[in-house]
């Protein structure tokens, strides 16, 4: 749109003379307008150096336009229909969250999302400056198999009940409040008291490709230890969740570890992986499905799986690879749910498929 005038965001509902304390005092971004079959919205920053907005999985930076010689920049941006995104003010070679955003991912991102995207019941509002709890059982995880030392968090959710192994642990507690959404979740009587057990990855193209080793330590090493942290954790009802490379790894450990994994929730998984994808230019542009698709054509007995896949409606180049996958999980006897958020290739879009998902595994 045409920006004019001395109250040039008003249709955003941002009125006055951008750069004036009064304006300041009462700007809130992101902002939306209809566009079209989706959205413009708008990005403020305010300081004396250009900067952009960064974007994550979705769009290329755009950089932010200064209103004449003020200290306002801003950005409209077309959005599609049904987008929530995570992303950064990216200036002073450093990447900060978005001071007119209450919704944020850790102490440098912001989210937003265009006004026709679902709610994401039980997550709540975190601000940059916001320090999220953290579970009160800790454990020092020193293993042979994968090497080196991690810190495992547990928190018993409603007071404890199957282990929901939360794959890359460290996103979930530090940047997203999932110990907060689940503790919402199971008090809602949305899905049954759970345990969470947060494993964190120390190097995640390695542990969560599709090798033995991780899965080996965690039914070995790890969920021995949660027995003895003292916090209620039925072991016999584990559901995996994963996400990108943690959503391939817990379908592989499905296939390959059935007497563990029977119960798996991924988001976004990286079906395009084969042994040798880290050699192409375009790893997302092998065969569709990768390895695991290749393992489910010899048509194992999957009657045994509870699976529930998701990926972000605008992840367009994962979408095939996904589909794959479902089909031929559920040819294979998998009970198969299947949906597709309203994001990109996002832990902000993924949150509430999680919740969800977790929930079904367990019926």
């Amino acid at each position: 749109m045409r920006l004019v005038g001395e109250d040039p965001f008003a249709a955003y509902g941002l009125p006055g003379a951008p750069g004036t304390e009064a304006f300041w005092a009462t700007a809130r971004t992101p902002a939306s307008l209809p566009d079209g079959d989706g959205w413009v919205t708008l990005f403020l920053r305010r300081g004396a150096e250009a900067a952009r907005v960064g974007f994550e999985s979705w769009s290329e930076p755009v950089p932010l336009s200064r209103w004449g010689d003020t200290d306002c920049w801003y950005a409209e941006v077309r959005m599609p229909a049904r987008l929530r995104v995570t992303y950064q003010l990216l200036a002073d070679d450093a990447a900060h969250a978005d001071p007119f955003n209450p919704v944020g991912a850790g102490a440098d991102r912001s989210i937003a999302a265009t006004p026709d995207t679902p709610a994401q019941p039980h997550w709540p509002a975190v601000g940059a400056d916001d320090v999220l709890p953290l579970p009160r059982v800790r454990i020092r995880w020193s293993s042979e198999r994968l090497g080196g030392r991690r810190t495992v968090r547990v928190h018993p959710a409603g007071g404890g009940g199957p282990v929901v192994l939360l794959l890359d642990g460290d996103d979930w507690l530090h940047l997203h409040p999932a110990m907060t959404a689940f503790d919402s979740a199971v008090a809602g009587g949305e899905m049954p008291p759970v345990t969470l057990v947060f494993l964190p990855a120390k190097d995640r193209e390695a542990e969560f490709g599709c090798r033995p080793e991780l899965w080996e330590a965690v039914r070995d090493e790890l969920l021995p230890l949660v027995a003895e942290s003292g916090v209620p954790a039925d072991r016999e009802r584990l559901v995996v969740a994963g996400q990108s490379l943690g959503g391939l790894s817990a379908v592989y450990a499905a296939l390959e570890f059935p007497d563990l994994v029977s119960r798996v929730a991924c988001q976004s998984a990286s079906f395009w992986w084969t042994p040798d994808a880290g050699d192409p230019a375009d790893p997302l542009g092998g065969p569709p499905g990768g390895a695991v698709a290749a393992r489910l054509r010899r048509r194992p007995d999957l009657s045994g799986l509870r699976i529930a896949f998701d990926v972000g409606e605008h992840e367009t180049r994962m979408l095939p690879h996904c589909d794959l996958v479902e089909t031929l999980a559920e040819r294979s006897g998998a009970t198969v749910r299947v949906s597709r958020s309203p994001s990109g290739h996002d832990r902000a879009g993924w949150r509430h498929a999680l919740l969800r998902d977790v929930a079904w595994a367990l019926v």
